[in-house]
């Protein structure tokens, strides 16, 4: 039976905000209709927009109690929630992140919290459904909540409730982040799988709730996306450099791409230097038919031309931060 949440719980809800005019506002307004009577301040960390967001927001103010808009001159969503834990954090026990760039259910902070209530967990994280409305953001989104997409990650795909290493960051106890630094703001990308490593080796336990969920809209061309899992490639290097761990098995995978791309350069040399390319190629496109016919989704070969753009780009940039990183170690 479900703990009942205390009535005294102040929470701060973070939204890390660049450009997002084209949803900020409803986005703000749904929240506040779901707090309900919880005392729950509505920070948006701005990171400079420049298409409107920011007047939306200060437009919303009068109307919406408990809403604030901070200037985040980092720019990068790590600094933009470490700036409002330290702004507005004290005397609040826990901390929500919201992506701008997302759909959440009516109930979703409640839920959380009260799943931070019931489990004892210092973090809650959560499931992530990814969604499109155009024809290459379809794709993406049926690439991206598939195991040729996301590897099996937990949080892409859902799970029953359990304890875990790492998902999508929904809620923290503030004493928790305060008590491991927040997050590294060396990270654009990956920042929150860093911070959950720090948490776990300081004995801090990651809650992956099952009741609740996040919608998420993925990039809606091909080079926006290249560009987002480049970053997610580098962020990921970077996390295995400072902890000096080692990647998992759906990571590792991946990485072979772009030296199988790059190798196929040797083909002018022989043919044979191209098959491991055509192999791969060959396995996503087979993937995405598959998922065609399994699932009767025209969008099926497109999400293989997704995925593999995300597998080059996550390989690309996880190669460049490695051989980077290893430079920068080495010259000093």
């Amino acid at each position: 039976m479900s703990s009942p949440i205390q009535p005294e719980m102040r929470s701060l809800i973070v939204i890390p905000c660049l450009n997002e005019a084209r949803h900020i506002g409803t986005l703000l307004r749904d929240l506040a209709e779901s707090r309900g009577n919880n005392d729950m301040l509505i920070v948006v960390a701005d990171g400079g927009s420049t298409d409107g967001t920011r007047e939306i927001v200060a437009g919303l103010t009068p109307s919406i109690a408990d809403l604030v808009l901070l200037e985040n001159p980092k720019r990068i969503q790590s600094a933009a929630v470490n700036l409002a834990v330290e702004r507005f954090g004290y005397g609040r026990q826990y901390l929500i992140r919201i992506d701008a760039h997302g759909d959440y259910p009516e109930d979703y902070c409640q839920i959380l919290l009260q799943e931070a209530v019931d489990t004892g967990a210092d973090s809650v994280v959560v499931g992530m459904k990814t969604v499109g409305t155009g024809t290459f953001q379809r794709a993406t989104a049926l690439a991206q909540n598939s195991k040729l997409g996301n590897g099996g990650s937990k949080h892409r795909e859902g799970a029953e409730g359990q304890w875990i290493e790492h998902g999508h960051h929904a809620l923290m106890r503030i004493e928790a982040f305060r008590a491991v630094g927040g997050y590294d703001e060396s990270f654009t990308h990956n920042e929150d799988a860093e911070l959950d490593h720090r948490l776990r080796k300081a004995g801090y336990r990651i809650w992956m709730t099952a009741k609740t969920f996040m919608t998420y809209y993925p990039r809606s061309a091909p080079y926006p996306l290249f560009r987002q899992y480049l970053g997610y490639g580098r962020g990921r290097a970077r996390n295995l450099l400072k902890h000096r761990s080692v990647p998992k098995l759906r990571q590792a995978l991946p990485l072979m791409v772009m030296p199988v791309i790059v190798g196929a350069g040797l083909a002018v040399l022989h043919w044979v230097a191209a098959v491991p390319l055509l192999l791969w190629a060959g396995l996503c496109l087979a993937y995405g038919v598959w998922i065609a016919v399994s699932e009767r989704n025209a969008y099926g070969p497109l999400a293989a031309i997704s995925a593999m753009i995300m597998h080059a780009a996550w390989s690309a940039g996880f190669w460049l931060e490695l051989i980077g990183g290893r430079k920068t170690r080495a010259a000093t």
